[in-house]
């Protein structure tokens, strides 16, 4: 007898009849009612959070014009993301503990004001208040904190932009400020250019000054040394200016009397003329006599004529002598006068000439430390200008675009490129390699319930154990595999979850199937009934240890050993490459531990099968029965 008949004798046995045949329809199904309702039921319930009620309470009063309480609850409320409903404190309460509403967000009235006391320098952190209730359900306390910190950071994005656009714009200010402070550098440092030519000039000319007041002063004390006599030599030269014009004005007195006789002795010669003719007239004498007598009277005083006009152009001569002598003694007294208030202004102008010298000299002093002053001017404003010019090409001066763009990354800087290698797409499908180890596994356990592990027949007909075992484990094989196939096609058709791999994935959960059946056999056939309740334990033991919600390396240490021992974590896993990506080193590790739990569990029928070949009383009259 094969293992194949032994097999297909049990089959035989479990379908003779209506009743058995739909036992087995029944059993067969039994993974598809496990695992594929399930995942149906928690396909995409991410996608169905719209559906869930929730409160948001806004009693935000505003601040400075500006009510963000008022635009976040527009905001929420408009997303969709809940059924969001706004409410009051009282009611948000009130719904959150009567399971009215799943959660609560609620802002607080000075949320504005707190948001807002940043740009007033007095930084206080605003508030949101989430108010939960496990007892509604325990998940919707964890989506709520994800909420409530994804609202927390949509308001600090929006905050924060808008702070950083108020610090872009301060930094354009402060551009514009400090491109008006450069063009006036630059105007300072041409001005101070300037200034240091003129000062250079003004500086030459008060050496000059200086130079030319020294001499000034020394010609001043020379001339004051020189006419320091000058006042008594103009008193003598007046005094005898005085005494010339007296002795000139006598001389001029004899001469005027001098010129006086001449002229009245010139009268007399002419009246002495005109006597003689009348008298020649008178005694008859002919004109023509007249005539020559009077020439020759005319020839005979000619020297007196002479001399007479001689001594009256004498006496003129002596006359301006005197005017003049009279006005050179009135000039020399006059200057003899004015001497000494020109010797004082001379000693004066001395005086002056000697301050102006020491003051000069000063000049040119202060010339010369203003003139180096006036050089670390220009040179400060050069580089006052040269430091401004290069702080301005430091200065961020973004155009409007530019400012929007930088201030959106500075309130958000990080986001998130998702680049994963596999994605499992929805919730369900995430769940799916789990759930449908987790029913392979109790298909396989519930097939026992009407399969028998091993034929008595075979056994009492001496067949080879290990020909009796594969029998034994053929018929649940065979069932097993026919579970996995309808559980396929309803989990890929029926509820839609998309398989990368529906050839590699199938034949891997085929493996699953006759390790876990083969599993299941083993206890079955070595225990007895003791063997379904260990099939229970291993059950409990590998839920614990499979990793197929969270990452297994969240488990306790104590159950690191079964998950690395066990196979539904490698199920789990292989399933998980096989449904989202495809084959992979590590799924030929997952298919090597199966392949050995498959043979061990084998090697244990089989001695099983050797074991049961006595019989004994307990056999035959067990303890308990299932």
């Amino acid at each position: 007898m094969t293992s194949f008949r032994i097999a297909a004798n049990e089959l035989r046995r479990l379908t003779a009849g209506k009743l058995p045949k739909l036992a087995v329809a029944a059993l067969v199904l039994v993974p598809l009612l496990y695992a594929s309702f399930y995942l149906y039921a928690n396909y995409d319930p991410y996608g169905r959070l719209s559906k869930l009620p929730a409160a948001i309470v806004n009693e935000d009063t505003g601040a400075q014009d500006r009510n963000v309480g008022r635009e976040v609850t527009g905001e929420v409320v408009k997303s969709g993301t809940f059924g969001w409903h706004e409410a009051s404190a009282d009611e948000a309460q009130q719904g959150v503990r009567d399971g009215k509403y799943s959660f609560a967000i609620t802002i607080p009235k000075d949320f504005s004001s707190a948001l807002l006391s940043s740009g007033n320098f007095t930084p206080e952190q605003a508030t949101i208040r989430l108010t939960t209730n496990d007892a509604n359900n325990y998940l919707s306390h964890t989506i709520a904190n994800q909420v409530a910190e994804q609202v927390r950071t949509t308001i600090a994005e929006k905050v924060g932009a808008e702070a950083a656009n108020r610090f872009l714009i301060g930094f354009s200010t402060i551009y514009g400020k400090t491109q008006e402070a450069a063009n006036g550098a630059t105007q300072l440092a041409d001005g101070a250019n300037r200034l240091r030519d003129g000062q250079q000039q003004l500086a030459d000319g008060a050496s000059q000054l200086a130079t030319g007041s020294t001499q000034l002063s020394a010609g001043l004390n020379t001339l004051r040394s020189s006419t320091a006599s000058l006042p008594d030599k103009t008193r003598q030269l007046a005094d005898g200016a005085a005494q010339v014009s007296a002795g000139n004005a006598q001389v001029a007195a004899v001469g005027q009397t001098l010129a006086s006789g001449s002229s009245d002795l010139q009268q007399q010669l002419d009246d002495a003329d005109n006597q003689v003719a009348q008298r020649l007239r008178a005694t008859g004498v002919p004109e023509a006599q007249v005539q020559q007598v009077l020439s020759v009277l005319h020839d005979l005083r000619s020297p007196v004529d002479q001399a007479n006009a001689k001594v009256q152009n004498a006496a003129n001569q002596l006359n301006r002598l005197a005017d003049g002598s009279r006005q050179v003694a009135a000039g020399a007294a006059a200057l003899a006068d004015a001497t000494p208030q020109l010797t004082s202004g001379i000693g004066q102008a001395a005086d002056g000439a000697n301050a102006l010298s020491s003051g000069a000299a000063k000049l040119n002093d202060g010339e010369k430390t203003a003139l180096d002053g006036t050089n670390q001017l220009a040179t400060g404003a050069g580089q006052l200008r040269d430091g401004l010019n290069e702080g301005l090409k430091q200065i961020p001066n973004p155009n409007d675009p530019t400012r929007t763009a930088t201030a959106d990354t500075i309130a958000d800087p990080v986001t998130v490129d998702s680049a994963g290698v596999a994605s499992a797409g929805t919730y369900g499908a995430g769940l799916a390699p789990f759930f449908i180890s987790l029913a392979t596994w109790i298909g396989a356990f519930v097939l026992f319930l009407l399969l028998r592990p091993l034929s008595a027949r075979a056994l009492a007909a001496g067949v080879s154990p290990l020909r009796v075992a594969i029998g034994g484990w053929l018929a649940s094989a065979v069932l097993g595999i026919a579970q996995v196939l309808v559980l396929f096609g309803a989990v890929t058709w029926l509820v839609g979850i998309h398989v990368a791999h529906p050839l590699g994935a199938i034949g891997f959960a085929v493996l699953a199937s006759l390790t876990f059946t083969a599993i299941v056999h083993a206890l079955n056939a070595m225990f007895g009934a003791v063997g379904k309740f260990l099939g229970l334990v291993l059950l409990v033991l590998q839920l614990v240890s499979a990793g197929g919600t969270f990452p297994w390396q969240t488990l306790p240490d104590a159950l690191y050993p079964l998950h690395l021992v066990l196979p539904m974590g490698y199920v789990v896993d292989g399933l998980r490459h096989l449904l989202y990506t495809g084959a992979s080193l590590e799924s030929l590790l997952d298919i090597g531990v199966l392949c050995g739990w498959l043979v061990a569990a084998v090697v244990v029928s089989t001695l099983a099968a050797r074991k049961q070949r006595v019989w004994t009383v307990s056999k035959l009259h067990p303890e308990l029965s299932l």
